[in-house]
């Protein structure tokens, strides 16, 4: 009975084990490309020659540059491109061309080469899309050429009747000329004496530790001279705007001067090796960034600050909203900006770093850590850089708008990242953090309408007759043209106490400045006209009708007696 379903089950597991069989059968068969043979044109490679693994053809390759043998060098090459007949002559040229390429325009990252004949990356996570698996080819890094990238690549070939090689692969081969014209030693390098050519410590000949301070001294020099030349232009201009512009632009201009001749200096005279390169690259394309940005922005805030030290008063007038708002955007787009260039800088600094490589996800990883750390400790800045776009996009206050703020009367001046700078109507600056502008309450007295209406407050004696007083205080209204609608204007008695009875003088004016101005002349104008009439009442011999407190009667009689 059991019989039959004994054999289904051995059957069954005969199939599987066949079946796995064929897949490792087949499996074995792609951890290498077949070849019928592998450098047929050189002489046989020497039998200490490792070409097992990845990790050892490098090291096979680089200790054989060093002894300059490039007869043997040409061995870990896939010189199939090259016709037999002229492998033996074309092969070391080659080799020297690639070694000379791996110097200067590329990174290896030799902890993760892998050192096994199968080049199985053990230590990958599980998630990776090789992990586990056999490789045949790898990918040593990507190498910019003029107008697209090449790969290195290093290959498994397996020649008949003989062992699987590592070996840099035939494509890489190919493009051998051409990184070589890019990357190669530059024409004034090969002019300088042998020994400035060895290798003094690191990757870097004794030419590059030469060469570097050079080009350094060079770069300051005309940055020095950018900085002075524009401020002795700046010293002869006679054009005040010109001149704002200039003294924003020259430490700016020093800066993009300084990058420009490093870098121009350094492409026609120098190729450094690749470790100088990948620290260099992302240096100078965030200078380049610096400078640019610096110059836009610092060309912007001259601007803003001429207009604002100009028309700052005039601007809070009502006639003048579009022109607050149009500043307001300009300001922020200077943040914009920035916010911009700074993203597109970090972008191009992480093309730089070829992130689809090893080394750049290490690179990149070691900037996250630091950036998180940096973002805590500054967690209080990038607040005020959140409420400073609040601010740009609420439009809660504008350059030029008249606010009251912990009790200052100020204009809106500038609105930066960090900090709002107000302007008070003496002239004194008051600098608040953006968060702390935004989260205490102030009045906008210019935010829709400029328009204000204000208070004059008099302390009368109670005998005071207030009808006396209207008749002038009208005609004080209909004669001042500041005066923005007459039929408002009032004169009331809104308190008393035991001394004394307060009259308030209500007026509008089109704006802060000009209510102000307003407000102080009625002021001057009803004291003058009460104390007139104090005056015809004590000619007049009627003290019980006087106007001023009694108790200052009383203590400017006690005076004259």
């Amino acid at each position: 009975m059991f019989r039959p379903a004994l054999r289904l089950v051995l059957l069954f597991l005969l199939a599987l084990s066949a079946q796995g069989a064929a897949v490792a059968q087949e499996g074995s068969g792609t951890r290498f490309f077949e070849v019928e043979e592998l450098n047929a044109g050189l002489a046989p490679p020497p039998e200490q020659l490792n070409r097992d693994t990845p990790q050892a053809t490098l090291e096979a390759f680089y200790a054989l540059a060093e002894r300059e043998d490039w007869q043997n060098a040409a061995h870990l090459l896939d010189l199939s491109p090259v016709p037999e007949v002229q492998q033996a002559r074309l092969g070391p040229r080659l080799a020297e061309m690639l070694y000379n390429i791996l110097q200067r325009g590329m990174v290896i990252d030799w902890g993760n080469l892998p050192d096994r004949p199968d080049a199985l990356d053990a230590f990958s996570s599980s998630s990776a899309p090789l992990s586990g698996e056999p490789r045949r080819s790898i990918r040593l890094s990507l190498i910019d050429l003029d107008n697209y990238a090449v790969p290195v690549r290093v290959a498994r070939l397996k020649p008949e009747n003989a062992d699987p090689a590592w070996v840099f692969s035939q494509q890489t081969v190919e493009n051998i000329p051409q990184m070589h014209e890019i990357y190669g030693p530059t024409r004034f390098e090969q002019m300088l004496p042998g020994f400035l050519q060895q290798t003094a410590f690191w990757t870097l000949a004794w030419w590059e530790v030469v060469a570097l301070p050079v080009l350094v001294l060079l770069a300051l020099l005309a940055a020095a001279f950018t900085y002075r030349a524009i401020g002795a232009v700046h010293t002869r201009s006679t054009i005040k705007q010109a001149n704002v512009i200039l003294d924003t632009l020259r430490f700016p201009m020093a800066l993009l001067i300084f990058v420009a001749t490093f870098v121009v200096t350094r492409e026609a005279a120098f190729t450094f090796s690749g470790p100088v390169n990948a620290v260099l690259g992302p240096i100078q394309t965030v200078l380049i960034i610096i400078a640019v940005a610096l110059i836009a922005v610092r060309i912007v805030d001259g601007i803003l600050d001429q207009v604002a030290r100009r028309n700052l008063e005039s601007m809070s007038e009502q006639e003048n909203a579009d022109e607050r708002d149009l500043y307001t955007n300009i300001s922020a787009a200077r943040r914009a900006a920035i916010v911009i260039a700074f993203l597109f800088g970090l972008g191009l600094i992480i093309l730089q770093l070829n992130v689809d490589e090893t080394l750049g996800f290490s690179l990149i990883a070691s900037a996250s850590g630091i950036g998180l750390i940096l973002a805590f400790a500054a967690r209080k800045g990038l607040a005020d850089v959140m409420a400073s776009l609040q601010i740009a996009i609420s439009k809660s206050a504008r350059i030029g708008d008249a606010v009251l703020f912990a009790g200052n009367w100020c204009y809106v001046e500038k609105i930066k990242f960090t900090y709002v700078q107000l302007r008070s109507w003496d002239g004194r600056r008051v600098i608040v953090p953006v968060s702390t502008f935004t989260s205490e309450p102030f009045e906008n007295w210019s935010k829709s309408d400029s328009s204000m209406m204000g208070l004059v407050v008099l302390n009368l004696d109670h005998r005071a007759d207030v009808d006396k007083l209207r008749k002038p205080f009208e005609e004080f209204v209909a004669e001042d043209e500041d005066v923005l609608d007459e039929e408002s204007c009032a004169i009331q008695v809104v308190s008393q106490d035991a001394r004394t009875m307060q009259i308030r003088l209500m007026m509008g004016a089109a704006d802060p400045t000009k209510a102000w101005n307003l407000h102080c002349r009625a002021r001057e104008f009803m004291l003058k006209t009460i104390s007139r009439l104090e005056d015809e009442a004590v000619a007049a011999g009627k003290s019980e009708a006087g106007f001023l407190p009694r108790e200052r009667e009383m203590q400017m009689s006690s005076s004259a007696s």
